[in-house]
């Protein structure tokens, strides 16, 4: 059987996860391979230096830097509180002392004697980072962080913005060409992961926001709208650090686009599920995905497949990521092996796909994105 390899959207109904939790810079893990863990158990922490406070008490003190060390009521190393005496003049007579203070709580770094300047530090910033899903410990990276696996249903998008979140699942439309409208959100929906159909609009993600929803995904947004949203071009950054209260994660694309029906219903069977969800997305070298990952149990886990990643053969659902179908569904009907020359001369392989309406169309297999099943 013919098979050929194009980049993948993935949509696993149950399927083997694995996600690395790395931190920033050395630290230590919290956690030991085998154990179990939910999503918000903390698996690894570091501190980071906290920031720098220059102050210059040669010039405070007006005397050479070179005098001011056996003025000093503290060395390196030392813990300082705010307000605190760093060091004070001799005065005259014991009188018309000059008292340098710290500006800030942490710690005496260092005294340059050529400057004049005292390097003080304020206390260190600690950083957690956890699971992120419910699974097990498969890995420890030394110093550095763990991998957990889970077995989970797996979702990939085409675009995101926000960062990790997570809650219960709600299906808040009955079909995937339905809009997810302002009404349809209530406090009911406060903390949860909101599942749309075709598109959401400006107005009902503010409302979201404003209700206390983690997440929403939709099938389709308007690009202005994203523009709007976020006070600026996107351009070709990588999403995910956005700080808007919400993570939306699109499916489908740009516009009323209807959500693929296959990847509604797999999410509506999982209604009252806790899902994980990130919406940072790369689209460049790299390519970060945004995602939903829920957890299984073991009745569901039961069920797998062997089909090879990114294996493309006939009967495999994909999307057009062009024009002239560009975001239309369907299925490979033919891999032919010969090279086609198109309307530009240039020569590439090509394949034919029967979209869901009947129609069938010849594309170039560059012009398409595999959904992985």
């Amino acid at each position: 059987m013919a098979f050929a390899y194009t980049p993948g959207l993935r949509v696993a109904s149950v399927t083997e996860v694995r996600k690395e939790r790395r931190l920033p810079l050395a630290g230590e893990t919290l956690v030991n391979v085998g154990d179990s863990v939910s999503a918000e158990t903390v698996v690894a922490r570091t501190e980071l230096p906290g920031n720098v406070k220059m102050i210059n008490i040669a010039n405070i003190m007006g005397m050479p830097p070179g005098d001011i060390p056996e003025l000093l009521f503290k060395k390196e190393g030392d813990p300082l509180e705010e307000n605190e005496p760093v060091g004070q003049t001799k005065g005259l007579f014991g009188l018309f002392k000059n008292t340098v203070r710290s500006p800030i709580k942490g710690t005496f770094e260092s005294y340059n004697n050529i400057t004049g300047q005292a390097v003080l530090r304020e206390p260190p910033i600690p950083v957690e980072i956890d699971a992120y899903i419910k699974g097990t410990v498969a890995e420890i990276l030394e110093n550095e962080g763990v991998i957990i696996e889970a077995t989970a249903t797996f979702v990939q998008g085409i675009f995101g913005i926000g960062g990790e979140t997570r809650g219960e699942l709600k299906v808040c439309v009955d079909s995937p060409d339905q809009e997810l409208t302002g009404d349809l959100i209530d406090e009911s929906c406060r903390g949860r992961i909101l599942l749309g159909g075709s598109f959401v609009s400006y107005e009902t993600l503010k409302k979201a926001i404003a209700i206390g929803v983690n997440a929403i995904i939709v099938g389709g947004f308007d690009d202005k709208d994203l523009k709007k949203f976020l006070g600026y071009d996107l351009g070709v950054a990588i999403t995910g650090h956005e700080k808007k209260g919400i993570t939306l994660i699109l499916t489908e694309g740009f516009g009323r686009m209807t959500m693929a029906h296959g990847t509604f219903d797999l999410l509506r069977s999982r209604e009252g599920m806790l899902t994980s969800v990130n919406g940072a997305t790369q689209i460049r070298a790299g390519v970060m995905r945004p995602e939903l990952v829920i957890p299984v149990d073991e009745a569901l886990s039961a069920i797998g497949s062997d089909k090879q990643a990114g294996a493309m053969d006939i009967g495999s659902p994909i999307r057009c990521i062009r024009a002239p179908y560009f975001g239309k569904l369907g299925r490979v009907a033919a891999l032919p092996a010969e090279l086609q020359v198109l309307d530009s001369e240039a020569l590439v392989r090509v394949l034919e796909v029967e979209f869901e309406n009947g129609e069938t169309a010849t594309v170039p297999r560059a012009n398409v994105e595999l959904i992985e099943e």
